[in-house]
C-alpha cells in the first residue's frame, strides 16, 4: 500500500487542539493508551474548513475513569476542531478491520501515529471481508443517492451537500477496489479518479472536478447539480458493477 505523504502542515489551531487532546488522554487513561492516530484529510494535509478530524485511540482497556476524566477535552476539541475520537481496544484491532474493511483500507491508506505504536501500516484485512464491505458500502450509497434525490430535487444547495458528502465514501471505495486489483494511489481523489477514467464514454473530469467544487463548499448551479448528482449515481453503479466481477473472478 502506498502510503500518503502530508500535502501541508495542520493549521495551528488543530495542531494545539490535538495535542491538547492527546496530553489529557494520556492524562486520563495512562499506561492503557497504547497509541494515537490521525487518518483521514488531516492525516495527508488536506484538512478543510467542514472536514472533521478523525483520530483513532488504541487502548489496553476503557475503564469510567479515564472516559470520564478525558471527556472534557474531547467536548472541547469537537467544538473547536470537529474531532472525531475512535476509541478501539488493541484486542479489537483485526476483529475491527474486517468488519469495516473499506474504512480501514482507507486508514491504513492515509494515517500519521502522533503517539505510541503504529497498527496500521501493516494492517491485515481478509480480502473476503474487503470484497463483502465495498459491495454493502456502495449499494447502499447508490439507495441513499437515489432516495436523498427524490426528497431534495428543488434544493440546489442540499443537492451540493449531498454531493460533497458522497466524496468520502465513494473515495474509500475506489481505495479498496484498487486494493483489491492489486493497483494504488496517491491518495482516496486520485483512486476515484483511477477507478473512473476505467470507463471511458463519460468525460470523467468535469464531474470529479465538481465534486472537489462541492467539497469546498461551493453551491453548484441547477442544471450542474443535477448532472453531477447523475453522473456520481452512475459510477457507484459502474464501480459496484467492477466489485461484482472481482467476486465472480475469484
Amino acid at each position: 500500500v502506498q502510503m500518503v505523504t502530508k500535502a501541508a502542515p495542520l493549521p495551528d489551531i488543530v495542531a494545539r487542539c490535538l495535542d491538547d487532546f492527546i496530553e489529557s488522554a494520556k492524562d486520563a487513561f495512562k499506561d492503557d493508551l497504547l497509541s494515537a492516530t490521525l487518518f483521514g484529510s488531516a492525516a495527508e494535509g488536506r484538512l478543510r474548513p467542514s472536514s472533521d478530524v478523525n483520530l483513532i485511540l488504541v487502548l489496553k482497556r476503557f475503564n469510567q475513569a479515564a472516559a470520564d476524566q478525558v471527556s472534557q477535552s474531547l467536548r472541547a476539541a469537537h467544538a473547536a476542531i470537529m474531532l472525531q475520537a475512535m476509541f478501539i481496544l488493541e484486542t479489537e484491532v483485526a476483529l475491527a478491520a474486517e468488519a469495516f474493511a473499506v474504512k480501514f483500507a482507507d486508514i491504513e491508506t492515509r494515517h500519521e501515529v502522533l503517539f505510541g505504536k503504529d497498527y496500521f501500516t501493516d494492517l491485515e484485512i481478509p480480502v473476503d471481508a474487503l470484497h463483502f464491505r465495498v459491495r454493502q458500502v456502495l449499494a447502499n450509497q447508490i439507495l441513499r443517492l437515489r432516495e436523498s434525490y427524490v426528497l431534495n430535487s428543488p434544493q440546489d444547495e442540499q443537492l451540493s451537500r449531498i454531493i460533497a458528502g458522497v466524496a468520502g465514501p465513494l473515495r474509500a471505495a475506489a481505495v479498496t477496489l484498487l486494493k483489491l486489483q492489486g493497483r494504488s494511489a496517491a491518495s482516496p481523489k486520485e483512486a476515484l479518479q483511477m477507478v473512473a477514467h476505467d470507463h471511458p464514454g463519460t468525460a470523467w473530469d468535469p464531474v470529479l472536478l465538481a465534486i472537489t467544487k462541492a467539497r469546498d463548499g461551493v453551491s453548484l448551479a441547477s442544471d450542474e447539480a443535477r448532472g453531477v448528482y447523475f453522473s456520481i449515481l452512475a459510477l457507484a453503479n459502474l464501480m459496484l458493477d467492477d466489485a461484482n466481477k472481482l467476486g465472480a473472478s475469484r
